[in-house]
């Protein structure tokens, strides 16, 4: 089959499983209407002939078979038809009932001695007995059908070895029972595969949401690192500013071109952070101009903008701080951003700040000291968000963050990371 042949069956394979859809749509809302048609329809084609024509035993067959069976009335050949079709009505509502009533019906029939060619109805019965009913209840309506197949190869060995009746009956009950059984395992099967995407979606759902969050906490904590620290800047110079503008009006100046410089900084932080956001309506996603995220190396320019500020800091490191992963460092900057920010807000001008980044084998530490207030203000045993940011953004390599007053007075602040391969956010 060549690949035209392929594309050409494409419309008609899509048609019919359309159809197949609707028509289990219209069972499912429905379903007394398909168990009418099968009784309908075994009635037409199993039970009319017996009664136009008097019997399977009519015909051009051997005179010994034709002899093995009784002349039924017509009367009594359609009370026997109606009491084995009629309960294929309920074969799938009540599979175990309706196979016990036509299995008696059947019995009944051929203790008779009566052939009948509705009789195909028990093998119906046998196969929605497998696939609606039951797995347990199997067993004994094999026996029961076992039992009728030997009536009926006894009632008819006259014609036909019993064996070889047997072997005939017992297979096509085979063949019904089977049928049933795959039919029912396939069900399962989609019933399995439909149930399993279900539970993928709701999952890619659930880690779509997921992402969602995790993504709004780290442009709340970056919006947080920015805004918080540029601003207690820009306002701790502005009232610098406005006190030297009568005394020394050349400081004056200077502040205000501090305020200019760290707005403008703040301004592209925040271009940066809020366009990766951006999305255009009908085309892909703008891609802004992003500047790199601040290092380590940036920490020496963000100590010159609180000393600006009125804040004496000491800024020393130790190791090979350069060489590591940009994360890292980004880590590092936003936790020394976020401590002097604190110190900025809390602290009285002229306050000394020791400020160290140590990189020792897998460990990286890093010690803000201020001798400022041992306590800053704000409610007792309450942690603001400057801190809890902290925290999170050193659980991303496994550290931890310490805060509290220090052994000479003034406050500490006191960060460990681990630098381990692994020991990342996947942990």
């Amino acid at each position: 089959m060549t690949t035209d042949d392929i594309s050409g069956m494409a419309p008609l394979v899509a048609r019919l499983s359309r159809g197949g859809q609707r028509l289990r749509h219209a069972d499912r809302t429905h379903p007394w209407v398909l168990d009418s048609a099968v009784v309908v329809l075994v009635f037409l084609m199993f039970c009319l002939p017996d009664l136009i024509h008097g019997g399977v035993d009519d015909g051009d067959g051997p005179r010994r078979f034709r002899l093995a069976f009784t002349q039924l009335p017509v009367a009594g050949m359609l009370a026997l038809q109606i009491g084995l079709v009629l309960p294929l009505l309920w074969r799938r509502r009540k599979p175990v009932v309706a196979f016990g009533v036509i299995a008696a019906v059947f019995v009944l029939q051929w203790s008779l001695g009566a052939a009948l060619r509705a009789d195909v109805a028990l093998f119906v019965a046998l196969y929605s007995l497998a696939l609606h009913g039951r797995l347990r209840q199997l067993p004994w309506a094999c026996a029961a059908m076992a039992g009728a197949m030997v009536l009926v190869a006894v009632r008819v060995s006259s014609a036909v070895s019993i064996g070889d009746a047997l072997f005939f009956l017992l297979s096509t009950a085979t063949a019904a029972l089977a049928l049933g059984l795959m039919v029912r395992i396939r069900r399962a099967q989609l019933a399995g595969l439909r149930d399993r995407a279900a539970r993928l979606e709701i999952e890619r759902d659930q880690r779509s949401r997921l992402a969602t969050a995790t993504e709004r906490t780290r442009v709340a904590r970056e919006m947080h690192d920015i805004v918080g620290h540029n601003l207690s800047v820009i306002i701790t110079l502005a009232d610098a500013g406005a006190y030297a503008t009568d005394i020394a009006p050349e400081r004056g100046k200077e502040a205000l071109q501090l305020i200019g410089d760290t707005g403008r900084q703040a301004l592209g932080e925040l271009r940066r952070v809020l366009g990766v956001l951006r999305e255009t309506a009908d085309g892909p996603p703008d891609r802004p101009e992003l500047s790199p995220q601040p290092g380590i190396a940036d920490i020496e320019a963000l100590c010159a903008k609180v000393r600006a500020a009125g804040l004496e800091v000491v800024y020393r490191t130790s190791g090979d701080v350069d060489t590591l992963d940009s994360g890292v460092q980004l880590t590092v900057y936003r936790i020394v951003q976020e401590a002097l920010t604190n110190t900025l807000k809390h602290a009285d001008p002229g306050t000394r700040v020791h400020l160290a980044v140590l990189v020792e084998d897998s460990w990286l530490t890093i010690r803000v000291l201020d001798t400022g207030p041992a306590t800053p203000p704000g409610p007792p045993n309450e942690e603001g968000h400057g801190l809890v940011g902290m925290r999170e953004r050193a659980a991303l390599y496994g550290g931890t963050v310490s805060a509290g007053p220090a052994g000479g007075g003034g406050w500490s602040v006191e960060a460990v990371l681990d630098l381990t391969p692994g020991s990342g956010g996947d942990r």
